[in-house]
């Protein structure tokens, strides 16, 4: 639990990762672009005491994880975002075991959500019913441009992409969280549009679309999208970073965000270890836009709370947020639609 000024707030971090970006797991010179590429964000936009070393930032380890996140950090839980790039790792950029072996040890702070590649085909539904069972996935991690032997990436609403969401419905994997933003060397940029969110969401109404990075740069057509789909949400992974580098740039997109979708579904996310969670929720709490920025609303305490945890929780019945830390008259229950569109958003 965080707390500023007499408020406490409930922190999930709904975007993190144990990853192994070192030389000895690097199966290609992608593999290094990649890990090089992250560093390059984590570089320029933390404050300079927050800036790693590059050997650390390669691989950190369980251990540091859990300091950075809980005890030396705010969260009161943090969701797994499982990034394999089999092409690119050995053993794949994520450490899934250790992943899983922390979120087992630890389930009232962590839950691990795994990837899936559709274009896998049969084999990999196979394996997606057997990952279900043996991961209790509660939510999955997309990546479309993933490269996968001659192809560079992949649409969400592609016939075996549909399968498998189809897939998803019936293992009631009822989350999937999709990287549409920033592309990274040497991923495609086109392979992130956010176009092919449009249709799974009318199509699979029965699954959330959470939309990692809010589809930067193309956050006008994303919010066009997330107003009309009920079931579509943003993740503010690497937006909110711009909060300490670029702040009238990073008020621009949670203006549009709070005018288009509402602030009910606005997902905080520090992509740990992109960056670490405490210094964004500090300057995300004494954050206001500009009041010369005046087409925006301002940033209420009860927005943030729902933006730093709440709105995670919701999606996540499992994680048990204390019921003095819920805002009054919160509805608890994740199966409830949420009230947000664009006539509610847009007067809000």
């Amino acid at each position: 639990m965080y707390e500023k000024n007499g408020e406490q707030y409930f922190i999930v971090d709904a975007h993190v990762h144990l990853w192994d970006g070192r030389e000895a797991n690097q199966r290609n010179i992608h593999g290094k672009q990649f890990i090089d590429c992250f560093y390059d964000y984590h570089r320029n936009l933390s404050p300079e005491n927050e800036v790693w070393d590059y050997d650390t930032y390669c691989y950190y380890g369980p251990d540091r994880l859990m300091r950075d996140l809980f005890e030396d950090g705010p969260a009161d839980h943090a969701i797994f975002q499982a990034t394999i790039l089999k092409d690119f790792y050995v053993n794949g950029f994520a450490q899934v075991d250790d992943s899983l072996k922390l979120a087992a040890d630890n389930p009232d702070k962590l839950t691990y959500n795994h990837a899936y590649d559709p274009r896998d085909g049969e084999d990999g539904l196979v394996q997606l019913r057997k990952d279900a069972d043996a991961m209790q996935l509660k939510g999955v991690k997309l990546y479309t441009a993933e490269w996968h032997g001659d192809s560079r990436g992949y649409k969400l609403d592609d016939h075996w992409s549909r399968r498998y969401l189809e897939e998803c419905i019936n293992l009631g994997i009822t989350n999937v969280h999709v990287h549409k933003g920033p592309t990274i060397r040497p991923l495609d940029r086109d392979s992130f549009d956010v176009a092919d969110v449009d249709k799974v969401a009318t199509d699979y109404t029965e699954l959330n679309f959470i939309i990692e990075h809010v589809g930067l740069p193309r956050l006008e057509d994303f919010c066009w999208i997330a107003t009309q789909e009920s079931n579509v949400y943003g993740g503010l992974a690497v937006a909110i970073p711009f909060i300490h580098t670029r702040p009238r740039y990073f008020a621009q997109i949670i203006g549009e965000l709070m005018y288009w979708i509402g602030e009910d579904k606005i997902l905080f996310s520090s992509d740990y270890a992109l960056w670490t969670p405490q210094w964004l929720v500090e300057k995300f709490v004494d954050f206001q836009i500009p009041e010369d920025m005046t087409e925006y609303a301002p940033l209420t305490t009860e927005a943030k709370k729902k933006i730093l945890g709440l709105n995670a929780a919701n999606l996540y019945p499992h994680i048990e947020v204390p019921d003095h830390l819920r805002l009054p008259g919160e509805n608890p229950d994740p199966g409830a639609e949420v009230a947000a569109g664009a006539p509610e958003a847009v007067t809000a």
